[in-house]
């Protein structure tokens, strides 16, 4: 049994690419570029509210401000967003967008109305805004290879680009588990679960929008009589945000409550047409997920074959490799007739995100060469060379 510290490094300071951590940054920006820019007016119609509804929230600590220097704070997030986004001074501009992002959502809710739901955006830009989410994918880094020409292109998996995505993870799981807990020490306690308190949570909100001078909600009609439908739903939530440590435990299991947790929002919107922006964009569980992958799309598209839909190695074989005389590369032989060692190449390709493997079949003449130095059949092919640094 591993030692309780040892685990806990493990845990936690997992290396992880560069790459997640700075499309995890990317994507943040841009939602908050998206989401911020159509509701500025909205900011400001809020902040010229009855003072009198004001009462602090957060880190305010002060009255309302002016509204002509409501608007240049405004106007300065939205700057900050695109800085953030496009990864320009994020040592120094990241931090102070994630602390005007705080007092401006914090602003916003001090006039009695609670946004919830934003909650996470702000936790999540201020982890990506004090780490190192733009080593790469950045104009930081694009300037540092105008000054420093011989840098690395590329950077290692590291713990430093770990972390953060853990901590991403973390506090999303922490919101849904709170939310839970909530639930269980309210009035209703475990008989949350039966579905009446849901149903009628339905009902209220349903006819409140009504006599807002909304268009009423069809399926909250059809629905309200399925008792039954509705105790499932309940017990469900309550399944998945009681869980919801749990997804930390396992990297398949935490892909499996995100998406699960991503549809119950798709149902609270067609139930409920209650719009969490962050959730239903699938954003906020993109920790959950190697969203590196995104950039090997164009490569594995090519590896299908049009006529047959078969895959096949980018690299050529090994006779007619081509390696760049500084990259130093390794060599993969496999019986290029077995299908499970061409199902474990394609793994490789998938998962070698360096390109520091290339492959030949056992088959061809230099396969044949190794096996003969190794003094291996040439015809029981029952293994995979690898050849490294001769």
């Amino acid at each position: 049994m591993k030692p309780i510290r040892q685990a806990l490094d493990e845990f936690w300071f997992e290396p992880a690419p560069p790459a997640r951590l700075a499309l995890l940054r990317i994507f943040l920006g841009a939602y908050l570029c998206w989401y911020l820019v159509p509701e500025l007016d909205d900011f400001v119609k809020i902040a010229q509210s009855d003072p009198r509804l004001f009462a602090p929230v957060g880190v305010v600590f002060h009255g309302p401000v002016g509204i002509e220097l409501f608007k240049w704070l405004l106007q300065g997030t939205l700057l900050g967003a695109v800085f953030f986004m496009v990864g320009l001074w994020h040592r120094i501009v990241a931090p102070l967008f994630a602390c005007l992002l705080l007092w401006l959502f914090c602003y916003r809710q001090s006039w009695s109305m609670i946004y919830h739901s934003d909650n996470l955006v702000v936790l999540h830009v201020i982890v990506l805004a004090v780490t190192r989410s733009a080593d790469i994918f950045s104009l930081d880094a694009f300037l540092r290879r105008l000054r420093k020409p011989a840098a690395p292109l590329v950077y290692p998996d590291s713990w430093h680009h770990g972390w953060p995505v853990k901590l991403m993870c973390a506090l999303t799981v922490s919101a849904y588990f709170v939310t839970a807990v909530a639930k269980l020490a309210g009035p209703l306690g475990l008989n949350w679960v039966s579905g009446q308190a849901l149903r009628s949570q339905m009902a209220v909100d349903a006819i409140r929008k009504e006599v807002l001078g909304a268009v009423p909600n069809p399926v909250a009609y059809g629905l309200y009589d399925q008792l039954a439908l509705f105790t499932l739903l309940a017990a469900g939530s309550m399944a998945m945000e009681f869980f919801a440590p749990l997804a930390l435990l396992n990297r398949r299991l935490g892909r499996i409550w995100a998406f699960n947790t991503f549809l119950m929002h798709w149902g609270i919107l067609l139930v409920m047409r209650i719009t969490f922006h962050y959730q239903l964009s699938g954003l906020l569980f993109a920790s959950f997920f190697r969203v590196e992958r995104i950039l090997e799309l164009p490569r594995n598209i090519g590896k299908w074959r049009p006529a047959t839909g078969a895959r096949e190695p980018l690299s050529k074989p090994a006779g007619a490799l081509v390696t760049h005389p500084s990259t130093q590369r390794a060599i993969l032989f496999y019986d290029g007739e077995c299908g499970m060692c061409d199902r474990f190449v394609q793994f490789v390709l998938r998962h070698d995100r360096r390109e520091y493997f290339q492959f030949a079949a056992l088959q061809s003449a230099p396969g044949r060469e190794q096996l003969a130095r190794l003094g291996l059949p040439l015809n029981d092919l029952k293994s995979v060379i690898l050849l490294e640094a001769g």
